[in-house]
């Protein structure tokens, strides 16, 4: 077995978010001297150079070294998963469950996940990532989440999914435009109408993709990378937007502005809002606990 401690697992770990090693010693409390003393065990047990340690260039992992790292996350999140799992099984949910959660739908999505949470678990604390895809993927394989909330839209191979509410694109519209006043709106009607673009990935791919189904061209007049900007800008009849469906999503700004939100005829890129984790992770009784509660409070907030 090799020779090394969880301690000095946990100090490695530490590293990559990390410039120097005093930076990394003064975070985790502990002198530099110790801290190299206990990377230079771990170089010794893994048989090879795992940092670059030069105090005018400050520390750089190896390629080694930054798998060592993410490993080593990987190992004190089960040994941590472990010890809670112990109260699980004796009937009590205990420890923290990090959640990622896509920025466009957060804001109307996390507070019904997280509403009644503590009162049903009280012994679960949930620790929430906001991002992109690009933000959260990393982050799942890095060990750094428990499991993502996101669009099944454009996700890599090696993921479990699981369906919390099914979506699909619609129109967002100044409540005086003209095309407000029908039920529905046809794609080829908003072509050549200014599109405030929600910026952020795999929302803006998706969007070119829809009109390039059609043979069509958006006329983007400005892009976002927020969706509350999206919905501001739209407020103020500067343009407008296609977002994804939300549950309990008002039909108002954050200015407190009226929008019309139509439904897209026919149906533009119907997708789901789900949970994913890597395929070699299992979920722990507290993460299932998180998405169980998660699948209740928001499966029904959409119609399909």
């Amino acid at each position: 077995m090799a020779d090394f401690t969880l301690r000095q697992l946990e100090l490695f770990a530490a590293l990559p978010d990390h410039p120097t090693l005093g930076s990394a010693a003064a975070s985790l409390s502990i002198s530099e001297s110790a801290l190299s003393q206990a990377i230079t065990a771990l170089e010794r047990a893994a048989g090879e150079q795992l940092c670059v340690r030069r105090k005018a260039r400050g520390l750089q992992l190896t390629p080694s070294g930054q798998f060592f790292a993410q490993r080593a996350r990987l190992l004190l999140r089960d040994a941590d998963a472990l010890i809670n799992d112990l109260a699980g099984a004796a009937g009590e949910l205990k420890g923290p469950v990090r959640l990622g959660c896509f920025a466009s739908f957060a804001s109307t999505v996390l507070p019904a996940v997280l509403d009644q949470l503590p009162e049903q678990y009280p012994g679960i604390s949930v620790e929430v990532t906001v991002g992109s895809h690009d933000e959260l993927l990393p982050a799942l394989d890095a060990g750094q989440l428990d499991l993502a909330m996101v669009y099944d839209m454009e996700l890599p191979a090696g993921y479990h999914q699981r369906t919390i509410y099914r979506t699909e694109l619609q129109a967002v519209l100044p409540p005086e435009h003209p095309l407000a006043a029908r039920p529905t709106v046809d794609l080829a009607d908003l072509a050549d109408e200014p599109l405030i673009m929600y910026e952020s990935s795999p929302s803006t791919a998706n969007t070119y993709r829809v009109f390039a189904d059609r043979g069509l061209r958006p006329r983007i007049v400005s892009s976002m990378p927020q969706v509350v900007l999206v919905q501001a800008l739209v407020g103020r009849g500067l343009g407008y937007a296609l977002l994804m469906s939300r549950p309990e999503a008002p039909a108002v700004t954050v200015e407190g502005r009226d929008v019309a939100v139509r439904p897209l005829s026919p149906p533009v890129s119907p997708t789901t809002m789900c949970a994913i984790w890597p395929e070699t992770m299992v979920l722990s009784p507290r993460a299932e606990a998180v998405l169980g509660h998660a699948v209740r409070a928001l499966s029904g907030s959409v119609p399909e």
